[in-house]
């Protein structure tokens, strides 16, 4: 089975380059639609599902962010041979940097939203329990957790990843990928792997790091430990789900990043 991805814009080999969109533990490529929806309409986007969800829920490269790295690279090469943009969220940003180290030349910029991979503290606990999590009622509770204050998870990404569970191999794949995220050794508290960050040091384009001060996922701390070369930008009042909680944040981001221009308001 082949990876599925959702094409936005227009992309032409001598225009603008595209940008990729890699969602997070658990979730599709549907999530970066409040992001999406606030860029320029016509600029070329391509939002992934990773390998092991959804309706790339047998696609090769199920399993670690690695294995995944490894499959969209090969798909975006064959894609995209002149480069392109990647941003990644969560369990996506490490996929995004693991992407970039590898074709460091094809990657003309990494925006990293509260990444994955970045230090070896991780909330393996919230994880499961939403890994677990069949239905909205039960996934929305496991998400409480990863969002700021009285912000509500909207209703309709509950029911679209409560749809995902009841796909057939669904509840393996997506515990295959959240013991794929562990270091062998970490027992009893899990520890995430981490990613080598003398590697990270050696990134040439723009990389910049979105964390929620908030994030009860991935401590917001561990953005110390990135190269200073990097731009790092923390939010305040903010959890994990910056996609949802703060999507003009983000897409302000991508587009200072890309110079994208905001898109236009028609006036009556």
């Amino acid at each position: 089975m082949t990876l599925y991805a959702e094409l936005y814009g227009e992309y032409r080999s001598n225009g603008e380059l595209p940008l990729v969109f890699i969602h997070g533990f658990g979730c599709n490529a549907s999530v970066w639609t409040p992001v999406r929806s606030l860029l320029s309409s016509d600029y070329p986007v391509i939002a992934y599902d990773l390998p092991g969800h959804r309706f790339s829920i047998d696609a090769e490269g199920r399993g670690g962010a690695g294995r995944m790295a490894k499959a969209l690279l090969a798909d975006l090469e064959n894609r995209f041979p002149g480069g392109f943009h990647v941003a990644g969220h969560s369990m996506g940003g490490a996929v995004a940097a693991l992407i970039a180290m590898r074709a460091p030349d094809k990657v003309r910029s990494l925006t990293l939203i509260a990444p994955g991979g970045m230090g070896p503290e991780i909330n393996a606990g919230a994880l499961e329990r939403f890994a677990r999590a069949v239905n909205a009622e039960e996934i929305e509770a496991s998400l409480r957790v990863m969002v700021s204050g009285d912000f509500e998870m909207p209703r309709g990404i509950l029911n679209a990843l409560a749809a995902d569970r009841l796909r057939p191999g669904a509840l393996q794949a997506i515990m295959e990928t959240y013991n794929a995220m562990f270091t062998e050794h970490s027992s009893p508290v899990k520890a995430q792997g981490v990613l080598p960050l003398e590697l990270l040091e050696t990134l040439g384009m723009p990389v910049s790091v979105l964390w929620g001060e908030d994030d009860a996922v991935l401590p917001y701390h561990q953005m110390d430990r990135l190269p200073p070369t990097f731009r790092k930008i923390h939010l305040k009042d903010m959890g994990h789900m910056l996609l949802d909680e703060c999507p003009v944040a983000v897409a302000d981001l991508l587009r200072e990043t890309l110079g994208i221009p905001h898109p236009r308001v028609s006036v009556f």
